[in-house]
């Protein structure tokens, strides 16, 4: 009897831990080929000649890349690394192997669900299967009390029916050994330059890192119990913090660490402790559930409606106010500060996101959609359904008011006040002999 090999196609689940694919992979056949695809649809450039992904967030896939293959080769196995159309390169690589089945992490974004039916489509013609799991959220689709056609568009009730009547599912566990077929090419991951990007500029001003990977991702949530400061207040009973901001977004938009992963480890702590100083990070976790389960239930609705509750600019005017936001240059040091800092690191925190959202849509009178494609190319974290259905959220689009009390609307964005080093407008870090960084004055 010939040996079963199954293809295991990573996309946005780029770990070893807690990862159902690999496992059942490892169970089911007699050989794993793990795959990952650099796709360059991704990298493609829109009518402004600006990249569909920046270079932070191309540089942190393809550090996180790297060590999911040297994760896999510390079990035995290894990854194939292909630039190309995943499907022409799954088939291909399925002929060559003799595969009898694909796996993969469904996905609920439009242009992801496409590219996942393309590939099928391509499977199908050499009588193979594509075979399609659920890992992307911290509530298993089914496990939730209610039918997606029927999830509450209200957060605050989607919230309360699913923490009242579903569970969160244990880890799965990590294989210990992966057995591979031997591999003829496991290919060289991409440059930048490959991808049609230049090397980012790290900014000295900049006081968080970002380094891809699964091995980093378990250190930064080790890191955030250990580091947190909270003071239980005596009267109130409840917790205070000094900084509950887990900066995991990162690892968790391409899967280098699981929802689930992060949610047991605050009950870990939690019950070690006798403390909530995890709940805010659940309800961090809550609201990536959200999106994504909204996505799947309204499809393409976030790309395409209009905002609800404001009117738009249109033509030269609203193009000439979306340049003052998008560089910077409004005035308002607080939006100002906070741009700079995005397109200086390609990240800031989501208090600060909130804001510059809400001063675009509803002070600059801006389609939040551009936003929404701006954030897309420069953030680091980027997700598609986190980031289009937080637009979406605070451009008004059919949301129950009580969800409001989740977000600090209270304040305008002229009144807030910033030290941030990023006030100023900045010329960017440019690289001069390749390591050395030089850092212009302010102007």
């Amino acid at each position: 009897m010939s040996e079963k090999t199954i293809l295991v196609w990573f996309r946005n689940d780029l770990r070893i831990h807690d990862n159902e694919i690999l496992l059942e992979a490892t169970r089911k056949a007699d050989k794993v080929l793990p795959v990952y695809c650099f796709d360059p649809y991704y990298f493609t450039k829109n009518a402004a000649g600006e990249p569909k992904t920046g270079s932070f967030r191309a540089r942190f896939l393809i550090e996180s890349v790297a060590n999911l293959r040297s994760n896999l080769r510390s079990m035995g196995s290894d990854l194939i690394v292909r630039i190309g159309n995943p499907a022409e390169i799954i088939p291909q690589l399925a002929e060559e192997y003799q595969v009898s089945e694909v796996y993969h992490h469904r996905e609920v974004a439009y242009e992801e669900t496409a590219i996942s039916e393309q590939v099928e489509t391509a499977l199908w013609k050499v009588k193979l299967n594509l075979k399609h799991f659920i890992g992307h959220t911290l509530y298993h689709k089914e496990d939730l009390p209610f039918p997606i056609k029927d999830i509450p568009d209200s957060f605050s009730t989607f919230k309360k029916k699913v923490e009242r009547d579903s569970n969160v599912r244990p880890c799965v566990d990590t294989p210990e050994h992966i057995s591979s077929p031997a591999i003829n090419d496991a290919g060289e991951l991409p440059t930048l330059q490959q991808l049609g990007l230049d090397e980012p500029a790290d900014d000295p001003r900049a006081t968080d890192q970002f380094t891809g990977g699964e091995t980093t991702a378990l250190c930064r949530l080790q890191q955030y119990f250990a580091n947190t400061d909270f003071l239980i207040s005596p009267k109130a009973k409840t917790t205070v913090y000094t900084d509950n901001s887990s900066k995991l977004s990162a690892w968790l938009s391409v899967g280098c660490i699981s929802m689930r992963q992060v949610y047991w480890e605050v009950i870990k702590h939690e019950q070690a402790s006798n403390t909530h100083h995890g709940d805010i990070l659940i309800l961090e976790l809550l609201w990536r559930d959200y999106f994504r389960f909204m996505f799947k239930k309204h499809g393409q609705k976030f790309y395409k409606a209009e905002a609800l509750s404001h009117d738009t600019l249109n033509g030269p005017a609203e193009d000439e106010a979306f340049d003052t936001w998008k560089t910077g240059t409004t005035g308002i040091p607080f939006i100002d500060a906070s741009m700079h800092k995005l397109n200086a690191t390609g990240y800031i925190n989501n208090y600060s996101r909130q804001m510059v959202a809400l001063y675009l849509v509803r002070n600059l009178k801006v389609n939040w959609t551009k936003g929404a494609a701006y954030f897309e190319q420069t953030l680091i974290d980027y997700s598609p359904a986190s980031n289009w259905g937080n637009w979406a959220f605070i451009a008004g689009m059919t949301h129950d008011p009580k969800d409001n009390r989740y977000f600090n609307f209270n304040k305008a964005a002229e009144e807030l006040e910033t030290n941030s080093d990023f006030v100023n407008t900045w010329l960017p870090v440019v690289n001069t002999s390749g390591d050395n960084l030089v850092t212009s004055d302010p102007i």
